[in-house]
């Protein structure tokens, strides 16, 4: 699915990149070498990035 139409970012794009950049989505879209143009996906795409950082802190358990 698509995150950010105006700069073709996937939500699976975003999602690494936020694990490697630190800051706001809008950090994260520099990071890719993007910018927010419209800025309609800021807020979905910053919620992406809060939980993709919050899952990656989660301890992962061996059963």
């Amino acid at each position: 699915m698509y995150t950010c139409i105006c700069n073709a970012i996937r939500e699976t794009d975003l999602r690494l990149a936020a694990c490697k950049t630190q800051g706001d989505a809008e950090a994260v879209y520099a990071a890719m070498g993007k910018r927010p143009n419209c800025g309609q996906c800021l807020e979905e795409a910053n919620a992406i990035v809060e939980e993709e950082r919050e899952m990656a802190l989660m301890p992962v358990y061996a059963e």
